[in-house]
């Protein structure tokens, strides 16, 4: 709550949560419970999920439109709903969530996600099974709502139905430019927006010199290393990891405040026209 507290006193825009689950260490399992008390806990900072987003094949969209529904009517304005088809954890814990060993394919999300607009618009046709239920209070107060992914597909549909992408940099830097191109290319107007509008998620780590930005980029980097080798409650040392995963070292930003905000400028120019 403190750290959100802080980020509305610095002036930031949006607060975002995601969905992991199996994480020891990462308490954000349940999203839509945290964006409520994100929420009450500040007056005017826009609070959603997003990074590891809410995940569409672990919620059914009923559930996901009353849920924000509900967020939305009691902090009107100030609730983004970020959602992504990935699950967001392991394929064990996957299988949890969704009580099925059947994987999802491709069509799921445009289904799921076209179920979840109808649910908040209440404009199921009148023939379909879904038309007669009402989500509460869901229907009438749909939040802004954002596509997010790290490839070209969630860039399409985001473009084609005409709703705001973000795009995970952090994961997949070099795809970054090649997804906000294909966004702009399939974008159509629609009721949300006139003309495209995307977002660029990075990791950025920033201090007071280069030694301490450095040694606090190392534990998050070591963190990375241990994750898939066993669960970690805590930031590692990084003097004790000998791993480096480069891959994920290019995209993290990391300076002292004046080289750190020079590049994040430099970041947000590529997802404009």
């Amino acid at each position: 709550m403190e750290l959100s507290r802080h980020a509305e006193r610095l002036g930031y825009l949006r607060y975002w949560l995601a969905e992991h689950h199996s994480m020891p260490g990462i308490a954000s399992s349940a999203p839509a419970v945290l964006i409520g008390a994100v929420a009450a806990a500040t007056t005017t900072i826009r609070v959603g999920s997003g990074g590891g987003v809410m995940m569409l094949p672990n919620h059914p969209p009923l559930v996901v439109a009353e849920q924000f529904g509900t967020l939305e009517a009691l902090h009107p304005g100030r609730i983004d709903l970020g959602l992504g088809r990935a699950p967001g954890t392991d394929p064990n814990t996957a299988r949890a969530l969704r009580r099925s060993a059947d994987p999802l394919s491709a069509d799921d999300f445009p289904q799921q996600l076209g179920e979840l607009l109808a649910f908040f618009g209440g404009d199921f046709p009148a023939d379909h099974p879904y038309a007669p239920i009402v989500a509460t209070p869901g229907r009438g107060n749909q939040p802004a709502m954002w596509l997010l992914g790290s490839s070209g597909y969630s860039a399409q549909v985001a473009g084609i139905l005409g709703l705001p992408f973000a795009f995970a940099h952090h994961f997949s830097a070099q795809n970054t430019l090649p997804a906000l191109r294909l966004y702009r290319e399939r974008f159509q107007p629609s009721e949300v927006l006139k003309e495209p509008y995307a977002l660029v998620a990075a990791s950025v780590v920033g201090a007071d010199n280069d030694e301490r930005a450095e040694y606090l980029a190392a534990r998050a980097r070591a963190r990375d290393d241990v994750a898939a080798a066993r669960p970690a409650d805590r930031l590692p040392d990084p003097r004790r990891s000998r791993r480096v995963r480069l891959h994920r070292r290019r995209p993290r930003l990391y300076r002292e405040p004046d080289l750190a905000l020079h590049r994040r400028w430099a970041l947000d120019r590529t997802r404009r026209p």
